[in-house]
């Protein structure tokens, strides 16, 4: 009898932990496939004769305009981390006396053509993404972008520290025995203010929950409220036109200042701390179409803004001497808010087809902490509050793109925002449309890199803060949306609803689900505000509570 010896192995096959995979099990290759970029390709594509060069020529900029250095080689696999690291050791090479500031990141921002809705091409300024493999390559690969010419990368610093993402509520204050219309936290985040429909103004440390002074004084609902730069006053007006100027320390009414309006208040601002050091003068807005400015040390109107033919809605006192007010009237009217000038009109601004609603400045967040930093302490080395200021503001105004120091949104009820630059024209950068019934407010994240907006049609969008691209839509409200907060980071964005909850939202890198859902409270949740410090999130409801959420 003949004995077959055994058939050997065809060509291709291996043992792998006990399968057979090769020719037999063509899907089975035996080994981990290689990780994929975003664009579809793998590493090893370069070294089967993809024309994709291994580097590219980078030239960047810093927000002003500025050349860092000369253009330079950078690989095509770098990441954002790795350009950060770039611009690190660029400016150490630059600047002997420059600090190691490694744990500055840095966003990456490049001006690419696109096609507009209309099929026109037009240069838009996109963010390099941060996301895990998002690289150089799948950058110019996704849009477009021919890797044989420079590329030109604006750099952006990021907030040094991480707010940690809220999700637990710590403290209910109850005491209110009407809805709760607005709760604020002071500039240094230590103490909370809320007002509402029971005629009252109270004060709770911040950090233990426990109530600090109950103000009575109104005799109607308290509709706004606003903190001095310095924290140590506080003024909240009602629906009799009434302004109280408050000690928070005490409880005590410095100044009352009755029939400031001859219908209802809407709006408060302070004048910016690094434009006077006195910090006495305020503007505010009303139903009877009117925009006054106020000394509070002598209680006295020293200028009344006439020009607005309906109801003034919102006002905002900006850094860079001009007052904003928007109104029923379809407008956006720009006033000199500096020097002997104070009230002239300067430009209207038109572009709003229904009321405009709210405003937001893309200096919001500095010009309302004063002199404090994100940890509730003086920022810099200045000897005082008005120093600090102006250190503060200096350092923001260095770092704004293009040298556009204060950019302002509008919103209004024929569901658009308008992007402007108030300083330079009176039409908009841009017209941003894609809600689907009316805005009711807006906020510029901390940075001014984005801008977030609150609707009735239940969602919240995201867009670019520069330009005004439109970002990404948040959906999971049930209810209209009254309110959006941005965390000291810009890195959260956290929105209060009518359908009882708010809802926190990760900006970087965006999703469009909620990273959390913050329930608790029994009705509609009218007010919202995120603690300078990052140490918290305040809401206010219809159901008389505030919630306080902490990580």
């Amino acid at each position: 009898m003949t004995t077959i010896p055994p058939k050997p192995p065809a060509a291709g096959i291996a043992w792998n932990v006990g399968s057979l995979v090769g020719e037999s099990r063509p899907g089975n290759l035996g080994f981990r496939a290689p990780k994929r970029r975003r664009d579809g390709s793998t590493p090893g594509d370069d070294d089967a004769g993809d024309s994709f060069p291994s580097s590219v020529i980078c030239q960047f900029l810093s927000a002003a305009g500025d050349e860092l250095g000369g253009a330079i080689d950078v690989p095509s696999s770098a990441d954002a981390e790795d350009l950060g690291a770039t611009v690190h050791e660029l400016r150490k090479s630059i600047d002997a006396d420059e600090e190691d500031g490694r744990e500055t990141p840095y966003a990456f921002y490049a001006t690419v053509a696109q096609k507009n809705a209309k099929g026109k091409t037009e240069e838009v300024r996109v963010e390099l993404p941060r996301d895990p493999g998002a690289d150089l390559r799948s950058f110019l690969t996704a849009h477009g972008v021919s890797a044989e010419e420079t590329l030109v990368l604006t750099y952006l610093p990021l907030a040094p520290y991480k707010v940690r993402p809220v999700g637990r509520c710590t403290d209910t204050l109850p005491g209110h025995t009407e809805a709760i219309l607005h709760v604020q936290f002071s500039p240094d985040g230590r103490v909370l203010a809320s007002g509402g429909g029971d005629f009252s103004v109270r004060f709770w440390d911040a950090r233990s929950g426990l109530p600090k002074r109950t103000c009575l004084g109104h005799r109607n609902h308290v509709l706004c409220t606003a903190w001095s730069p310095t924290g140590h006053r506080f003024l909240s007006s009602d629906k009799n036109g009434t302004m109280i100027l408050w000690d928070p320390i005490t409880g005590k009414a410095v100044k009352n200042i009755p029939k400031a309006h001859n219908k209802w208040i809407t709006a408060l601002s302070w004048e910016p701390l690094h434009a006077n050091a006195a910090c006495e003068r305020v503007v505010s807005s009303g139903k009877d179409n009117l925009v006054r400015v106020w000394n509070l040390r002598t209680g006295r109107s020293e200028r009344t803004l006439c020009g607005h033919t309906d109801s003034v809605e919102d006002v905002i006192w900006g850094g860079e001497g001009l007052i904003y007010s928007a109104s029923r009237d379809r407008t956006v009217k720009v006033w000199s808010g500096a020097g002997a000038d104070v009230g002239k009109l300067v430009r209207t601004l038109q572009g709003h087809g229904h009321r405009v609603n709210a405003l937001a400045l893309s200096s919001g967040y500095v010009l309302r902490n004063g002199p404090y930093d994100h940890r509730g302490k003086m920022a810099g080395d200045a000897a005082d509050v008005h120093a600090a200021a102006v250190q503060k503001y200096t350092a923001y105004r260095a770092k704004q793109p293009g040298g556009a120091a204060e950019r302002l949104a509008s919103a209004s009820d024929d569901f658009t925002l308008c992007l402007w630059h108030p300083e330079e024209s009176k039409r908009p950068v841009r017209r941003l449309t894609g809600h689907q019934q009316a805005v009711n407010h807006l906020a510029f994240s901390p940075d001014g890199r984005y801008l977030a907006s609150a609707s009735f049609d239940k969602k919240v969008k995201l867009w670019d803060g520069c330009d005004g691209t439109f970002l990404a839509t948040f959906t999971g409200h049930v209810g209209a949306v009254y309110m959006v907060a941005w965390s000291s980071d810009s890195r959260y964005i956290v929105s209060a609803s009518k359908d009882s909850t708010a809802k926190l939202w990760a900006a970087i890198p965006g999703g469009k689900e909620a990273k959390m859902t913050l329930p608790g409270h029994a009705d509609e949740v009218y007010a919202l505000d995120w603690s300078p410090d990052g140490a918290g999130v305040a809401t206010g409801s219809k159901d008389r509570t505030i919630k306080i959420w902490r990580h």
